[in-house]
């Protein structure tokens, strides 16, 4: 509540978060917008009001800022600058799945985004397989939601039938889904994931 200067996402959103959080003069706030498809970025420019004393808030627009966000780019400038960082706890989709998916948090490796193009996905759906099963290690990843049932559809071919799929999904919302099945009993009812923000885990 006592800071003023902040890197965001989204203006709109994070004022409307910041007015919830307690920050009620908005006229007061300084908010520097980080847009994660501009090219060549001065990120150590976002920092100006630390390098001259003052603490800068670093909102992610959803997650936990710096994972699986463009976030990370401003703290690595702020460690070149040698601007201290100070991590605040946060709901973190990626941990909250890790959690309820009653799969192995002692051991887990989370790889952002599968790609793209078909072939190099299946490549890399049986290499995350083969990871889980030889280092007993949960393997998460994401997708862009209106792509959400085609990677279920890629994953519920190319996985053996044992192999436990964790779908979390909209979590943290009136509708949240979050169910542990092995493949076989996921073949027998896919839900309906369309343009729902999902963290996928297997092991």
């Amino acid at each position: 509540k006592q800071l003023r200067h902040f890197i965001v996402e989204n203006e709109k959103s994070a004022r409307k978060f910041l007015k919830l959080a307690g920050c009620i003069d908005q006229n007061e706030l300084q908010i520097q917008e980080l847009d994660k498809h501009e090219q060549n970025v001065d990120y150590q420019g976002f920092l100006l009001p630390a390098l001259n004393g003052l603490d800068i808030g670093l909102l992610s627009e959803a997650g936990a800022p710096a994972v699986a966000d463009p976030g990370a780019a401003i703290v690595n400038a702020a460690h070149q600058l040698q601007i201290k960082v100070r991590p605040l706890t946060g709901p973190s989709s990626l941990l909250l799945a890790l959690m309820a998916s009653g799969l192995n948090g002692q051991s887990f490796c989370f790889h952002g985004y599968l790609p793209i193009e078909k072939e190099a996905r299946i490549k890399k759906i049986g290499l995350l397989e083969k990871d889980a099963r030889m280092r007993n290690q949960t393997q998460l990843f994401i997708e862009t939601p209106y792509r959400n049932n085609q990677l279920l559809k890629d994953l519920i071919a190319i996985l053996s039938p044992s192999t436990k799929l964790c779908i979390a999904c909209n979590i943290s919302l009136p509708d949240e889904y979050i169910f542990t099945r092995s493949i076989a009993s996921w073949k027998k009812q896919l839900p309906e994931l369309n343009k729902k923000p999902c963290v996928f885990l297997l092991l």
